[in-house]
């Protein structure tokens, strides 16, 4: 596997450089934390893709599609929907908020006295995305150089925290574009065709599975039902995503990109969906459907073709990875640690928010290291991140967003009871269960609605400067004070 490693090992040093390249274009709290919000189309897609689609679309698709089929595509799939609704119906407002954080966004809209709280579950969500991700590098790095899962994980883990720090936004940007061609390639262009003449085509396919396995419906309504709810809603609100349609240039950047990347999702779902099929085919009795990717790859693939593929898979990996970080550390220095000690810049210090920037980067990403190593159960730690961010932050996110009747006091408690539901029905019906977020969403609606219309509406002030700035005529915060007391002062 000489020609193997060496693919992977220059894509690695290839990272590691478009850190170093991107550290000398950081040179503002803009540049380094949303690139400027200047990518244009290609970036920006190319971006987009590459951070929705990470080791569990890569591995975890081609695992449910050997486990149920073509509708192991669903989770694939209801990201891709998730992304397509954000970009043509809320992308556009979004990006002309001109702020760095959802928590940001609800300050803007109920008055100044959301932001805490809601960036605590943010935070949360965030940061057990990222340590999920980084739990994947143990599986890749396993298959490539046979390394126990400690070494992995610091291994995949240090590589994305060092060009993640060096450069911010601008290193995660260059990065995910050449993460994005690989994975097409790689998956698209090379795995799909090969996996599926190596299980002899469709027709053999169909011959040799039961026809459940091309079912679109197969993996079963309530199971796709839960998708939607967790991965489709997920997408709206996250601030790893909220973060990348930031960096637009511009509107329509942001929704015609947007909807180019959430095409791309579809497409990459199907692919990983037939893959899936054709390892089941080619391997029947795998101890574990999240083993078919690996398996298919080292088996079937031609040298170089498999270092290739194997690039893929960690482009898959680290892209996630990346975004989650970077959106872990904006809102914990941000959202919390600036807001709780009351940290205001310096006239002119936009190099010391870099620095700060830097350094929580570099911080959290080393707990994310060491939370990886420690932890054991992934499904499970994703689980509560996407119950807690549904359950707890969609109806005041959205409901800032689509109605104005809604208060600070609604969005408060919103938070709140559907946070606190969520983790009482995981208690009591199990972290894996649906119900959870079904009936931690309902009580997050029911009080957002209640409150909202028991308390009075948010002051005209506030709401026309949250109007102003969906308008696109607001000026650009620094940072998260500034975002409170200078946008809407009548909040105060």
């Amino acid at each position: 596997m000489a020609v193997d490693y060496l693919v992977i090992v220059v894509y690695l040093a290839g990272m590691l450089a478009m850190g170093w390249w991107g550290m000398r274009r950081a040179r503002s709290k803009s540049e380094f934390l949303v690139a400027g919000r200047r990518l244009g189309p290609a970036m920006y897609s190319g971006t987009m893709a590459a951070i929705v689609l990470g080791g569990a679309s890569t591995i975890g698709g081609v695992g449910l599609g050997y486990q149920y089929g073509l509708s192991g595509a669903w989770m694939v799939f209801t990201i891709g929907l998730g992304l397509l609704a954000l970009s043509v119906f809320f992308s556009a407002r979004i990006a002309r908020l001109k702020v760095y954080t959802v928590s940001e966004m609800l300050d803007l809209r109920y008055g100044g006295r959301a932001g805490v709280i809601s960036g605590l579950v943010m935070w949360a969500y965030t940061l057990m995305l990222a340590v999920t991700s980084t739990i994947a590098y143990a599986t890749i790095f396993d298959v490539l150089f046979d390394i126990n899962r400690t070494l992995a994980i610091v291994l995949g883990g240090s590589i994305v925290v060092a060009y993640s720090t060096l450069g911010g936004m601008w290193s995660i940007t260059l990065t995910d574009m050449v993460q994005f061609v690989v994975k097409t390639i790689g998956v698209l262009l090379l795995l799909l065709p090969i996996a599926v003449v190596k299980a002899g085509g469709f027709s053999e396919m169909k011959a040799q599975l039961p026809t459940e396995y091309f079912d679109p419906l197969g993996i079963g309504g309530e199971t796709i039902f839960t998708y939607v709810l967790i991965y489709t809603f997920g997408m709206l609100i996250g601030q790893d995503i909220w973060q990348r349609v930031f960096t637009a240039r511009s509107d329509r950047t942001a929704r015609w990109g947007g909807t180019v990347a959430g095409t791309y999702c579809l497409a990459y779902a199907v692919a990983g969906a037939v893959i899936g099929t054709a390892a089941k085919v080619l391997y029947p009795k795998l101890a574990s459907p999240d083993d078919a990717f690996a398996t298919i790859v080292k088996d079937e693939l031609p040298i170089g073709v498999r270092g290739l593929v194997l690039a893929a898979a960690l482009a898959a990996v680290m892209s996630t990875s990346s975004g989650a970080l970077i959106a872990c550390a904006t809102v914990a220095n941000n959202d919390i640690w600036a807001r709780l000690r009351g940290i205001v810049r310096p006239e002119g210090g936009q190099h010391d928010e870099v620095k700060g920037n830097r350094a929580f980067i570099l911080l959290m990403g080393l707990a994310v290291i060491a939370t990886a190593i420690a932890l054991n159960d992934v499904v499970q730690a994703l689980t509560v991140a996407y119950n807690l961010l549904v359950g707890g932050l969609l109806v005041p996110i959205l409901g800032g967003l689509l109605w104005k009747r809604g208060t600070a006091q609604g969005a408060l408690a919103s938070v709140a009871v559907g946070g606190l539901a969520v983790i009482g029905l995981m208690a009591a019906y199990g972290i894996l269960a649906n119900e959870p977020v079904y009936y931690g969403l309902l009580a997050s609606l029911a009080a957002y609605v209640v409150v909202s219309l028991a308390t009075r509406p948010t002051d005209a002030a506030v709401l026309a400067a949250w109007r102003e700035r969906l308008a696109g005529r607001g000026t650009e915060p620094e940072n998260a004070s500034e975002t409170v007391s200078e946008q809407v002062p009548a909040a105060q």
